[in-house]
């Protein structure tokens, strides 16, 4: 009796042991800089369980107890790092991972499969490491995330050299782009040439094209979000650039070390003091005197303390803007003319660990874009005093206020759950302007009042390993938008799973609904600061979505490429235009003042389907990806195109980007592109007709006998909208960088060519008379000429790290 007591004793201890449960958590953070680091698997060897870093570097793992367990880290572009511990109690285990040379052979072949893209249940998703991002090919050598994110499938160029984004059918305006927390609602600079943002003070940079998890809201085509780096602990580094246009120095390094750092990035374009010498000799020997320019400036600056184990408090800000301007003055004459825009954003974020399986994170947040447009003229009599003046100015602004709360829970390996809230407080200045002369009876000055909005949303969201095969995200989020005289509320359910069907070989779906209440007003598609941001009102309805999309994820272990295979379907509701003829300048006389731009919109539907493809490499000497996108985007409005369907003008049938880099050495690093897309679709005139002028009926006709066909105004016949297609284009760019470590520092020559092959891509249209004399026949006839912007463009930039 005793015997079986005892062995019954024991056996009921090894079932509580086996059923008692540890918490394993902590930060993973870079050797050295002490940058918490993102995305970083977390194993248990041997066994189902594991976990994955989260924006901050926070992991919680719950597993049951065990004497002793090997822990690994793993990340690409690191070290992989294990640690035996004894599982018997709660463990806070902090981990700092070593970066690795890209070059040796141990990276390829220490791939894991805690990597795998497979085993993971979002979908749509695109992260692009920033390292590689400097060694793909850039315009003028100005190396640009969202021109790199072009290169990648689902995600569309707008027009040749232009820095936009057209993500699944959508507009630019339905882009979510966040850095740091803050929203910013004008990403370009040098009308869309360049982006805002400064690859050296970035740390990481994710899109996501689908299967939104419930914490985003506000847009319907993408969330764009980057994370600017924290700032070096250890010491002071640097890096920075001398390019054709500008230049760029960032610094970082302690504040107190190991505990607070902070972070500078500088970026500004020398446009004006290059061409000032050219200008200046244009204008010798001339009355007047002509002083064109432009630059554009990006400051990003943050700091970081370390207010314990369980607190840190980040402080981070973006400010930059672009100024164009000229000036002519002469004895008789002065004018002055601006064209100016720019974004600024805060963020105060404070991390608190509840406790180790609960992580909050709470952000106040400032967010502002302006626009502005001002004209002078005089002229100026010979005793100096002025006459004839007129002055134009126009200003349109968005500004936010914002409070975001986030938690994360780990409350088992099963589930780990993310829920919060966020408030933001609107102000739009859809536009002002005030027009005055003194030859103008009654000056006009129109000033809108501002519009206050207020948008809200709280969310719940649960990943869920239902099974060893499957994994489920649901979840959903209440959104809401508030003026004066409308309130909005509307659900917004989210649901992405992943089944897998092998090792490293699986089936994912997604379904997700978005509504979006801020609204971007173009007339050109452009992205350019002329485009207006107006909220949501009672007589313009919010924007949705609803999209579906599902396919196959591949991971191969030798060599280390990732698969995808996805197709989609998205319809849309609710999406703004212009009506024809409307503008965001339009004034009408005395009328002025009774403008507004709800009645120069209209509002319709759309819809977008399609197929994409990616293999990509991340690892190795040789890395890059190739990108492939089928697809077909419709719109329909009623007040345009007669109420019928037409394709947007960024519709692209397909889209093809082959990206390579390979470091042939220590030293030397080669990297090119290709790309390839279906033309724009375009409105141009079918037909012409030229009219009848009075003056050469009185001249010429003074009998009053008709005049046929000529020496009139012309008029233009428009067919169906955006029913021609412009010629396809495709383009070769090229790089090669040398590297050379110095005794303090590591310099960097890189020399490249954009458009290798000259290909003339068109960037607009237009028609043509071209008249043609024989004897006394006079031919006119009209003809389509294109006209290209970029040839070949070779470049060279000097860089360093310090």
């Amino acid at each position: 009796m005793r015997l079986i007591f005892t062995a019954t004793f024991f056996f009921a201890s090894f079932i509580a042991f086996a059923q008692e449960r540890i918490t394993l958590s902590g930060f993973v953070k870079e050797q050295g800089s002490q940058e918490q680091l993102p995305g970083v698997n977390v194993y248990l060897e041997g066994t189902p369980y594991g976990a994955v870093t989260n924006t901050y570097g926070f992991y919680s793992l719950t597993v049951p107890a065990a004497d002793s367990a090997t822990v690994s880290f793993s990340f690409v572009g690191y070290e992989k790092t294990d640690r035996r511990v004894r599982l018997t109690k709660n463990i806070e285990l902090n981990i700092f991972l070593k970066t690795v040379n890209q070059l040796e052979e141990v990276v390829v072949s220490a791939r894991r499969q805690e990597d795998y893209v497979s085993r993971s249940v979002q979908m749509s998703k695109i992260e692009i490491p920033i390292s590689q991002l400097k060694k793909v090919p850039a315009f003028f050598g100005e190396k640009d995330v969202l021109r790199v994110l072009q290169l990648m499938p689902g995600v569309q160029k707008g027009t040749e050299g232009q820095t936009g984004l057209y993500v699944r059918g959508g507009g630019p305006d339905q882009n979510l782009i966040i850095l740091d927390d803050a929203v910013v609602y004008n990403a370009n600079h040098l009308f869309g040439f360049f982006s805002i943002f400064n690859s050296d003070a970035l740390k990481s940079v994710e899109l996501t094209k689908g299967g939104f998890p419930a914490r985003y809201g506000g847009r319907l085509s993408s969330v764009l979000e980057m994370n600017m780096k924290e700032g070096s602990k250890d010491k002071l580094h640097g890096e920075g650039g001398i390019g054709l246009i500008s230049s760029r120095l960032t610094l970082e390094g302690p504040i107190s070390k190991g505990k607070s750092s902070f972070l500078v990035s500088g970026r500004r374009t020398y446009i004006d003091v290059l061409a000032s010498p050219f200008i200046a000799q244009q204008q010798r020997g001339d009355d007047s005197q002509v002083k064109p320019g432009y630059y554009f400036y990006d400051l990003n600056a943050k700091m970081n303390y370390d207010l314990g184990n369980k607190d840190k408090l980040y402080i981070s800000g973006y400010f930059g803007r672009d100024k164009f301007y000229a000036r002519e003055k002469s004895s008789s004459s002065e004018t002055r003319a601006g064209l100016d825009w720019g974004n600024a954003t805060a963020t105060m974020r404070w991390n608190h660990v509840l406790n180790q399986k609960l992580f909050v994170n709470t952000s106040l947040i400032f967010s502002n874009f302006n626009f502005g447009v001002s004209s002078y003229s005089k002229d100026i009599n010979t005793d100096g005093s002025a006459d004839d003046e007129f002055s134009l100015d126009y200003n349109s602004r968005i500004r936010d206020l914002g409070v975001k709360t986030d938690f994360d829970f780990y409350p088992s390996t099963k589930h780990a759950v993310k829920f919060g809230a966020q408030a933001t407080f609107h102000r739009f200045v859809p536009s002002a302007l005030a027009i005055e002369g003194s030859f103008i009876d009654n000056p006009i000055e129109r000033s809108v009042k501002p519009v206050n909005a207020l948008e809200a949303g709280i969310y719940l969201e649960d990943t869920w390993q239902a099974s060893d095969a499957l994994k489920i995200n649901g979840g959903v989020r209440l959104s809401s938008f508030q003026t004066q005289s409308k309130t909005y509320i509307r659900p917004e359910p989210r649901i992405s799973a992943a089944l897998r069907l092998a090792q490293d070989f699986s089936f994912k779906a997604s379904y997700a609904q978005m509504n979006q209440y801020v609204h971007l007003l173009s007339n050109t598609g452009l992205g350019l600061p002329t485009d207006l941001w107006v909220p949501t009102t009672d007589r313009v309805a919010p924007q949705q979505s609803k999209q579906i999309a599902a396919g196959f994820a591949k991971d191969l272990e030798k060599p280390a490429l990732t698969l995808t295979l996805e197709g989609y379907y998205k319809r849309m509701n609710n999406i703004l235009n212009y009506k024809e003829g409307s503008s965001f300048l339009s004034i009408n006389g005395e009328n002025a003042n009774e403008l507004s731009w709800e009645d120069n919109v209209t509002a319709g539907k759309g819809w977008s389907y399609g197929a994409e493809f990616l293999v990509q490499k991340k690892t190795g000497r040789f890395s890059g990806w190739i990108g492939y996108t089928l697809s077909w985007t419709y719109w329909k409005f009623p007040e345009l195109n007669f109420g019928k369907t037409f394709f947007p003008r960024y519709d692209r049938r397909h889209d093809l980007s082959v990206v390579g880099i390979y470091e042939i050495s220590k030293k030397i690093t080669v990297s090119s592109t290709w790309v390839y897309g279906t033309g724009n679709a375009l409105t141009l005139p079918v037909a012409t007709y030229t009219g009848v002028s009075d003056n050469f009926m009185t001249r010429f006709n003074p009998n009053g006998k008709t005049a046929i066909g000529w020496n009139g105004p012309t008029v233009s016949e428009y067919g169906q909208k955006n029913s021609f297609r412009a010629e396809p284009f495709h383009r070769m760019d090229f790089a090669i960088q040398f590297h050379k470590n110095k005794k303090r520092h590591e310099r960097t020559w890189e020399f490249g060519v954009y458009n290798a092959y000259n290909r003339r891509n068109a960037f607009f249209y237009d028609i043509d008379e071209e008249t043609t004399v024989n004897g006394t026949t006079t031919t006119t006839k009209n003809t389509l000429k294109r006209y290209s912007l970029f040839p070949v463009l070779p470049y060279f930039s000097y860089n360093f790290k310090f």
